[in-house]
């Protein structure tokens, strides 16, 4: 009896501890299986928060645009911003950090990390470019109206704030201003006629070219501010103020440096038709000394030279080179002549023109002129003299020349040519043929310090890694 108890016992125990050791598995199954589930919640909250981290960022990205245009000239918003969902909760932040524009750089680069309230760890950046185009996007801008011969030849956008006559040939749209307009002489208008915006001799309208009116090119708005460009010269830049008879010769080299010549003597004075008067005067160098070398900047400082200058040579690296003299005045305007040929060393160099008055082609400039540049005439014109074809030396061989090409834009304030012809369309002074094209990569990587214009653009966005 007693034996059977104990058996009994036994058994019970054994069955115990068989129930406590399933018990015991099963609360470990079950814990597991909690414990996936959880995590598994927690990886989907994750994912959800993790979506909601971008769009967090893009609201952010949003906000600094929204703020930009309404005040374009306050950069100065980095920082750390609540986001409020409809019921007006704080659900997540985003911080901004704002790189206004410099004179290197007109975009705004806009970086915008966010993440949500739940989860602060999960953080998604977006950065973007935000810039407004520059006048560079045209071939071709003008203040005046303008005339392309038979023989011009225009690759890019061009506009004009007047009337267009177009005989030649293009392969991108142009606009003008005007809906009529009168056209005169300078137009071959003999008497006085009325018009439309565009007209000519060009396929352009067949093909869909030629669009107006549309709106104007403030040149009062896109003329940049030379003292701000002459302080950063003599900050950090070139800035040369020396007062010679002349001016002065730069000469840009394939080695990322300048050479710059002090001219002595001018060739002899010859008669030239600028447009508006007969003027008696001599654009062309005779003697120089040399002056300094320097190394272009890396920072894309100016150059900025208060006299006349001229120029040529190979450019390597980013410029501008401004001639002006400060405070404005009329009778002292400066003007940059083109000595002679200006390439680019390699395709990310590139290089700005900007002339208080007139950027000119000389009398004697070479028969094949090759000129590589965005080109700013501020207050004048980019131009070439009507030289007269007399029987005598140097117009002789000289009035007339054979073919300029430019590759880059043109932006000229009053009336515009390379060629002067007859009533017959013959040439009769200036490039027999003459080819202008658009350089696409200066739409938004234009030359430091090139004017700007239209509204801001988004022409970058990508989502960037979160920094340690």
């Amino acid at each position: 009896m007693h034996f059977r108890c104990m058996r009994f016992n036994c058994e019970r125990g054994i069955i115990i501890t068989l129930a406590l050791i399933f018990g015991f598995i099963f609360l470990i199954m079950l814990g597991g299986l909690l414990t996936v589930i959880l995590l598994q919640q927690k990886q989907s909250l994750q994912r959800v928060a993790w979506n909601e981290a971008l769009h967090l960022a893009e609201a952010g990205a949003d906000y600094a645009r929204w703020h930009i245009f309404h005040s374009p000239a306050n950069f100065d918003f980095s920082g750390t911003y609540d986001y409020k969902n409809p019921q007006g909760e704080v659900s997540g932040n985003y911080q901004l950090e704002i790189t206004a524009p410099t004179g290197c750089d007109s975009g705004i680069t806009i970086k915008s990390t966010g993440w949500t309230s739940e989860f602060p760890g999960v953080k998604r950046v977006v950065q973007m470019k935000y810039t407004k185009p520059a006048l560079v996007k045209y071939a071709f801008l003008t203040n005046n109206n303008v005339w392309f011969g038979p023989d011009e030849e225009l690759k890019g956008p061009f506009h004009s704030n007047g009337g267009i006559r177009m005989d030649g040939e293009q392969n991108s749209l142009a606009t003008s201003s005007q809906e009529t307009y009168i056209c005169g002489a300078e137009h071959d208008c003999s008497p006085p006629q009325e018009k439309p915006g565009i007209w000519g001799a060009g396929a352009g309208d067949g093909e869909g070219l030629w669009q107006f009116p549309v709106s104007n090119v403030d040149f009062n708005a896109i003329t940049q501010d030379l003292a701000e460009i002459k302080s950063d010269a003599q900050n950090f830049g070139i800035y040369i103020s020396n007062p010679v008879d002349h001016g002065f010769h730069v000469q840009f080299k394939a080695d990322g440096t300048i050479d710059v010549f002090r001219v002595k003597k001018v060739k002899q004075k010859v008669y030239g038709w600028d447009g508006e008067k007969w003027v008696y005067e001599s654009n062309d160098i005779d003697s120089e000394d040399f002056y300094a070398s320097y190394p272009l900047p890396s920072n894309c400082a100016p150059i900025f030279i208060e006299n006349k200058v001229w120029v040529d040579g190979i450019v390597k690296g980013r410029a501008t080179l401004v001639a002006a003299e400060l405070p404005e005045m009329p009778n002292k305007m400066k003007n940059i002549i083109i000595n002679g040929n200006i390439d680019y060393a390699d395709p990310s160099s590139v290089l700005g023109l900007i002339a208080q008055k007139d950027i000119l082609i000389p009398l004697y400039s070479p028969d094949n002129l090759e000129v590589k540049a965005a080109l700013l005439a501020k207050n004048g014109h980019v131009f070439r003299y009507y030289y007269p074809n007399w029987s005598y030396e140097p117009y002789k061989t000289y009035a007339i020349r054979d073919y300029i090409a430019t590759y880059g834009s043109i932006i000229t304030n009053t009336i515009w040519t390379f060629t002067w012809v007859d009533s017959g369309m013959n040439v009769v002074s200036g490039y027999k043929n003459t080819s202008m094209s658009y350089n696409p990569n200066l739409t938004y990587n234009p030359p430091p310090y090139f004017p700007v214009s239209g509204e801001y653009e988004t022409v970058g966005w990508e989502e960037a890694q979160q920094s340690p």
